[in-house]
């Protein structure tokens, strides 16, 4: 199947959503948490989350376009300045796909999906509690993008991960605590390890078969 501008223009609505929202591959499944001024928390599943650089250490992620009121996720982070990235698991991949739903704003994902939260010293944001990878971020920065989301870049300024998902050379193992991924909007894998590399140097490339 091929596809060009128009023909992807002339697509069903919900099939081209499916069609591009599954096309970049399998995705990292984070909830993403935050806390408003007034005490109110709230959480909710990402696929954008990506890798900025590691020192600083910085990641950014992709909000959908933002029209007053604006979502409770938006609102926090620009009011407070803080929100942590909590990696999924295959034990909780069905409460968190659910914290998509619109809720109240005086509603809490954390209650209506039955999440554990947690807080950890004196960071303003909560964790979700089984998560094996929190991460506590620091917003630094959000960019208009040319399709009217918002990317949010962060600095991460608090880890907490589980010792045995760490190798000695501080590389993480996914598989080790069974985090999954997301394809699309709604479709959830596994993510096995396969093999780890070495770093690639040219006077080292193997030579390959066709």
């Amino acid at each position: 199947m091929i596809l060009k501008t128009e023909d992807l223009k002339n697509l069903d609505r919900i099939y081209r959503l499916n069609l591009i929202n599954s096309i970049s591959g399998i995705k990292p499944a984070n909830l993403i948490a935050t806390k408003s001024r007034s005490g109110q928390d709230n959480v909710a599943i990402f696929s954008s989350v990506v890798h900025l650089g590691s020192n600083p250490p910085q990641l950014g992620f992709v909000m959908r376009p933002q029209v007053e009121p604006f979502t409770d996720t938006y609102t926090n982070i620009l009011e407070t300045g803080f929100y942590t990235i909590n990696h999924v698991t295959d034990a909780f991949v069905k409460k968190a796909h659910y914290t998509s739903a619109k809720l109240k704003a005086d509603e809490s994902e954390f209650d209506v999906m039955a999440i554990q939260k947690q807080y950890i010293e004196d960071f303003f944001a909560p964790f979700v509690r089984s998560s094996p990878v929190k991460i506590g971020m620091k917003h630094l920065e959000s960019i208009s993008l040319t399709n009217a989301c918002i990317f949010i870049i962060g600095e991460i300024v608090l880890v907490d991960v589980l010792d045995t998902s760490v190798d000695k050379k501080g590389q993480l193992d996914l598989s080790a605590h069974k985090g999954v991924g997301i394809s699309g909007l709604n479709t959830y894998h596994g993510l096995p390890k396969i093999e780890t590399f070495p770093y690639v140097r040219e006077n080292e490339i193997p030579t390959f078969d066709d």
